[in-house]
């Protein structure tokens, strides 16, 4: 490993230990991974799959909107690398998608139009729980080495760990309820994205990006900013700034 390599990863375990230290929004941290794991790892993206007490997956954080739509397409047509991962419990993982279209013949095709074209998945675990997997998105061909995947596995128990926070003993109910909180805050997360998005003509990703950044300048959580625009508590001109433009928006990607 590069010593500027081993320096960014040094630092990307730091501030997401750091982010645990005290209160902290869940969702902000997992998000804040996943952009790490796309930054760190020989992947283009990274998306984060978390199951209720029921056992039905959602997505809780993604790297980019073209990421959140592929983890979603998993989920509505229960095929997937990651729906797999999950199951099984077993890391997944596929250096080229072009042999596997027999075996996920809807997924393979929609990732490629994404710009996909390999993809890895870790679990996420609490001692024998599944709780989800983390999926690798791939813009190459090819297999991560032992080495991002290692990473990629500890990021995942980072996340993981995040989950049971201030509850040593990791008891269900109290993951259950972690989870729960997880699963709700995304909700008002993407709410508050689309009003964003909407208001000032721009796409999901910047839309998010505004709103991190409102959250940021004020010390206050995402999932705090989100849920006082949702109740109409915060301006949503003060979250937006001077972007409100007549322009159309554009796609994600543009």
């Amino acid at each position: 490993m590069s010593p500027e390599r081993e320096q960014s990863v040094i630092e990307a375990f730091v501030s997401l230990a750091d982010s645990l230290v005290g209160p902290f929004d869940v969702v902000e941290l997992l998000d804040d991974l996943t952009e790490e794991c796309a930054q760190l790892l020989d992947v283009a993206a990274a998306g984060l799959l978390l199951a209720d007490t029921a056992g039905v997956l959602h997505v809780v954080a993604a790297s980019s909107e073209e990421t959140r739509s592929l983890e979603l397409f998993q989920l509505q047509r229960d095929e997937g690398p990651c729906l797999e991962c999950y199951r099984t419990g077993l890391a997944v993982s596929i250096a080229d998608l072009g042999g596997y279209v027999e075996r996920w013949p809807q997924f393979v095709p929609a990732a490629r139009v994404r710009g996909f074209v390999s993809v890895h998945a870790v679990p996420m675990r609490i001692q024998d729980r599944v709780l989800g997997a983390l999926g690798l998105f791939g813009s190459a061909v090819g297999s991560l080495n032992d080495h991002d995947l290692r990473l990629g596995q500890a990021l995942a128990h980072v996340a993981s760990v995040a989950l049971i926070t201030g509850n040593a003993s990791a008891d269900q109910a109290h993951v259950n309820q972690q989870l729960q909180v997880a699963l709700d805050s995304r909700v008002y997360i993407e709410q508050a994205k689309g009003v964003i998005a909407e208001y000032c003509n721009v796409n999901m990703d910047e839309a998010f990006d505004l709103l991190r950044q409102y959250s940021r300048n004020h010390n206050l959580k995402l999932t705090e900013v989100s849920q006082a625009l949702a109740t109409r508590t915060l301006s949503l001109e003060l979250v937006a700034g001077n972007r409100r433009s007549a322009q159309p928006s554009r796609p994600p990607g543009s």
